[in-house]
């Protein structure tokens, strides 16, 4: 089957109605047939970071992998399964041929799996493994976090390179879901998330190009390795939302009220498998270039390297029981003023005395602040220097991220700015955010 109509280059996944299923289906064959042969919310980026990191306070692992072993040898077989075959099979348009071989699916030997595609003579392969079932979900009342460390095909020629780290649901696409995590194509060095739920075509997901954030800068994405990260938050059952994060910092977000209770259950309210593949051509590739790819200039070789991936859930809001202070310049606690939980109301510092109102809990899944059960919020999603800071409804947004930094700084990475004491000031002065300075009043000790 093909489409008489050329594909939406904004909206990443992937095929058409009868190929996908025809894809869904054999990959449960191949779930059942064939096996392979043989921190808290850190967010590392250099080559040796491949060390899982622990779960974050209040979580638990559900799955994850290291890709330890041998040199040239295959992933754990309790792990992952291969699911192979041509391109065409996948309803996607992707044109290589996923195999089960070590030349395209392999260990480094220095804690990384490595998916290559290979041309031979005009005949590309590549790689696709996926967990062999729908192994992670988010609990009713809590929260799912998948995650990987990814370097994405710095190939030279990268025309027609479609790396993807996915998450695929049980039964009939696209209705029962699938979450891309992180995609990029023909080597551009972006990345985009989406969803797809519903029916085909159309529907309340806009199928089958689902919901998506389009394609986003991602510097040094083919150069060194990467977070991407995605939450799926079943925290308030009438109101759960998916977001993604690159190296902690989110960029897109959806909402079970964008597409309906029904729809949304159906979808992302179960477990999902974890997918990395390497394509090359397809729709998405040959919509954003205009083309026909990958060309015959289209370098050889192009390796997607993943150092780790995991899963991570819990069955509340990720926030410990209770808090405990955290201390600035001069001794001075971080405070909800007045102890208010209203929206907008100041966050000062002032003498610590121990009130609910500086029990904070640092949530390490998100990275954000909680106090009185509100969030530590930029006003307004400001960058500006000075932008004060206090006290809202916990969103998922970034003006609510504040990334600890090894010499103590609480980092907003929305502004590019740090928590900041305003001008040194005495008990009862609001903060704000501030050119990072590594300065004493920039200096923060969170609970432990």
């Amino acid at each position: 089957m093909t489409s008489t109509s050329a594909p939406d280059p904004r909206s990443p996944r992937r095929g058409f109605s009868l190929l996908r299923f025809l894809r869904r289906t054999r990959a449960t064959v191949v779930v059942a047939t064939v096996a392979l042969v043989a921190a808290y919310m850190t967010f590392p980026t250099a080559a040796q970071a491949v060390t899982v990191p622990g779960p974050p306070a209040g979580w638990s692992t559900a799955f994850s992998d290291s890709f330890a072993g041998a040199s040239g040898s295959a992933p754990s077989s309790s792990n992952w399964i291969y699911d192979t075959g041509p391109g065409s099979n996948f309803g996607t348009g992707e044109i290589e041929t996923m195999t089960n071989s070590t030349s395209n699916v392999h260990l480094d030997g220095n804690g990384h799996l490595d998916i290559t595609a290979i041309n031979n003579g005009g005949n590309w392969t590549s790689g696709r493994i996926q967990t062999p079932s729908a192994n992670v979900g988010a609990p009713a009342g809590g929260k799912l976090e998948v995650t990987a460390s990814i370097q994405q095909p710095n190939p030279g020629n990268g025309l027609g390179y479609w790396p993807a780290f996915w998450m695929l649901g049980p039964g009939q696409w696209p209705e029962n879901g699938e979450i891309d995590i992180m995609e990029d194509v023909n080597a551009l060095s972006q990345v985009a998330g989406t969803i797809h739920c519903g029916t085909y075509p159309g529907g309340v997901c806009n199928e089958g190009n689902g919901i998506g954030s389009g394609l986003r800068a991602c510097s040094g994405c083919q150069t060194g390795y990467h977070t991407y990260s995605m939450i799926l938050d079943r925290t308030n059952t009438s109101a759960e939302s998916i977001t993604w994060y690159l190296d902690g910092t989110q960029y897109f977000s959806v909402s079970e009220g964008q597409v309906g209770t029904s729809t949304w259950q159906a979808a992302f309210d179960h477990n999902l498998s974890i997918i990395f593949d390497l394509a090359m051509g397809g729709g998405f590739p040959n919509g954003v270039c205009g083309c026909t790819s990958p060309s015959s200039s289209t370098s050889s070789g192009g390796t997607m390297s993943i150092g780790y991936v995991a899963a991570y859930t819990t069955t509340g809001g990720g926030t410990t029981p209770s808090g405990s202070a955290v201390t600035g310049y001069n001794g001075l606690c971080l405070d909800d003023r007045s102890a208010s939980t209203a929206n907008f109301n100041p966050v000062q510092v002032y003498t610590c005395n121990g009130t609910a109102a500086q029990q904070w809990t640092f949530v390490q899944a998100g990275t954000t602040l909680h106090v009185l059960g509100k969030c530590l919020d930029v006003n307004g999603g400001g960058t500006a220097n000075g932008t004060t800071v206090d006290l809202y409804d916990c969103n998922n947004t970034g003006s609510q991220v504040w990334i600890p930094q090894s010499n103590g700084e609480l980092y907003n990475p929305q502004s590019n700015r740090c928590l900041d004491d305003t001008g040194y000031g005495g008990s009862g002065t609001q903060v704000q955010i501030w050119d990072c300075a590594g300065t004493a009043n920039q200096i923060w000790h969170l609970p432990s």
